[in-house]
């Protein structure tokens, strides 16, 4: 990762130094009593460059891409490969079955946002397509809580991007690091039912029914080779894989880098795979802006993001997270609720 002058963030976040000066690992999170500093800049961005809201709306292509380049592809690996041995098997999954469902991961994130159809409707529709070749049901869960941690970033008890307690106090070193990165993706899904559990509604259900019948149907047609292989997928995805970086990148503090910043960008080639989601500050910007556009945004404004530390490669990142003693769950901003005005 990289620096490319001051952050505009409010939160301070010194290292933390042992008395021989040797860096430790934190104690607590960082919190601040600001508001999280997006919408601040959405604002003042605006005001400097109104001709930004332009770029808002739905990328027409990208149900195209997802389905065409994702969807379908995906299931198909996962039928033509249940009878390879396990090395082609397993370098298939990682090298091209994981990152296709990081992908897909990222492409329900744009749904979420209603960045492929101007209907919510569709784009929740739709968004359970994408969740076909995942093998389990949670585009719907992960719309509600993503649009949460866009609202509330970093509030207390609200916010499930930021690891619980539990996992702070008992990820606190290279071991115990590695293990949390190597199973990411098991916390990201787990950790929002220990800490804010949502109501069961329709789209819930029929969430769970659609891809209840999917999965079904892979199984009479196909056996249970293909779904193992979704999961195995999945697992990979989120795991060791240098796709899996974003997920550090993107909002913990690195205090060797940017003391008073919480988010960062990544405008590496990964993103060609990942919808230009590097592009982090943009997109919590400018949530309705779609994938396909934040580059121009930042090409429109670039005095609101060039003096930003930038995340420089996401295997660095996991490297820098395992390794580095005072970069640990702790490593997050935490706010209280704001008041209501």
């Amino acid at each position: 990762m990289g620096k490319g002058g001051s952050s505009t963030a409010a939160v301070e976040a010194p290292a933390v130094r042992g008395a021989k000066g040797k860096l430790v690992a934190r104690t607590d999170f960082f919190w601040d009593d600001n508001d999280e500093p997006h919408a601040a800049r959405r604002k003042a961005i605006m005001k400097a460059h109104p001709e930004v809201s332009r770029l808002t709306g739905p990328e027409w292509r990208s149900k195209y891409i997802c389905l065409f380049a994702l969807v379908l592809p995906q299931i198909w690996l996962s039928v033509v490969t249940a009878d390879l041995p396990w090395l082609p098997y397993l370098a298939i999954a990682y090298v091209f079955g994981a990152t296709i469902t990081q992908a897909l991961f990222l492409a329900i994130h744009e749904l979420a946002h209603n960045l492929f159809f101007k209907s919510p409707l569709h784009n929740r529709l739709f968004s359970m397509v994408a969740n076909w070749p995942i093998g389990i049901p949670y585009t719907i869960p992960f719309r509600g809580y993503h649009l949460e941690h866009h609202k509330f970033q970093g509030v207390d008890g609200v916010d499930t991007d930021v690891p619980s307690y539990f996992e702070a106090q008992h990820i606190r070193g290279p071991l115990s690091k590695t293990a949390w990165a190597c199973c990411q993706i098991l916390t990201y899904a787990l950790r929002p039912m220990f800490i804010k559990a949502q109501d069961i509604t329709a789209m819930h259900v029929t969430n769970w029914a659609v891809q209840i019948a999917f999965d079904a149907a892979m199984l009479y047609a196909f056996g249970w080779r293909p779904l193992a292989y979704m999961v195995l997928c999945i697992l990979l995805a989120g795991g060791l894989h240098p796709c899996a970086g974003h997920f550090i990148s993107e909002h913990y503090v690195f205090p060797h880098l940017a003391p008073k910043q919480e988010t960062y960008s990544y405008y590496g080639p990964l993103n060609y795979l990942t919808w230009n989601v590097g592009y982090h500050n943009e997109h919590h910007d400018f949530p309705y802006i779609p994938w396909s556009r934040l580059p121009e945004l930042r090409r429109i404004a670039p005095e609101f993001y060039d003096n930003l530390a930038v995340c420089e490669s996401w295997v660095g990142v996991i490297w820098d997270y395992i390794m580095r003693d005072d970069v640990g769950p702790y490593n997050r901003v935490k706010r209280p609720m704001p008041k209501e005005e």
